[in-house]
């Protein structure tokens, strides 16, 4: 009887899951930000910063729009970042 009962409560629990594992990788994303899991969408927006930082140091013969871009697309990285960092 503990058995079967316990076959029953496991075939429900799975099929409870399967929406789950159907997500996208998007919607996984946003359901471990919604449930507070931030740490790599931090290491990801921490990676990005340090590039773009390479890619303005690295580059001297930039022009100053495309530097402006670059330092533009930086400050809203950290902005990012830093709201992430808040919650």
């Amino acid at each position: 009887m503990k058995t079967s009962a316990l076959v029953v409560m496991s075939a429900f629990l799975m099929s409870a899951a399967v929406p789950v594992f159907a997500l996208t990788h998007q919607e996984k994303l946003a359901c471990a930000m919604a449930a507070g899991n931030c740490l790599d969408e931090e290491k990801n927006l921490e990676k990005q910063v340090v590039e773009i930082r390479n890619e303005i140091n690295k580059v001297a013969s930039i022009s100053p729009d495309e530097k402006k871009k670059l330092e533009n697309k930086l400050r809203n990285t950290l902005e990012r970042l830093d709201k992430i960092k808040d919650k």
